[in-house]
């Protein structure tokens, strides 16, 4: 019996900082799990106190991108119209979060990335918020 693979590739949207580093960063960079596992990503800041949103995305091939959730550190999640039992999201603290994809299904094969901001501006299953 052959398992099938899910690919997700965690595409880092970051921006530079006064010394040229990165300041937001996400782990893994890229995953390969099993059908019906999880993919566990972790995002890192390294921006002001004052950068509480953190939102993640995601791109299908062929498809525009989509806000999955947008968290705040001591807040519930917003999926907005998205599964929440497809996702499971954390931000305890205001420089990281978490993102979990459940029950891995070959349609889950997309880009994820997480980004950071000072304002909310869009709710979660929107596309594009403008964010740093």
């Amino acid at each position: 019996m052959t398992r099938a693979i899910i690919s997700l590739i965690l595409f880092l949207h970051w921006s530079q900082g006064a010394m040229g580093g990165d300041d937001v960063v996400q782990e893994p960079k890229i995953l390969w799990e099993p059908k019906g596992s999880s993919a566990y990503m972790n995002c890192t800041h390294y921006k002001e106190i004052s950068y509480q949103q953190m939102y993640w995305y995601r791109q299908r091939p062929g498809e525009t991108m989509r806000l999955i959730v947008l968290t705040i550190a001591g807040s519930d999640p917003d999926f907005g119209d998205v599964d929440k039992d497809k996702f499971e999201a954390h931000k305890s603290v205001a420089d990281r979060g978490s993102l979990v994809v459940k029950d891995l299904e070959p349609e889950d094969s997309a880009i994820y990335f997480c980004s950071v901001s000072q304002h909310s501006v869009s709710k979660a299953g929107e596309c594009c918020t403008k964010t740093l």
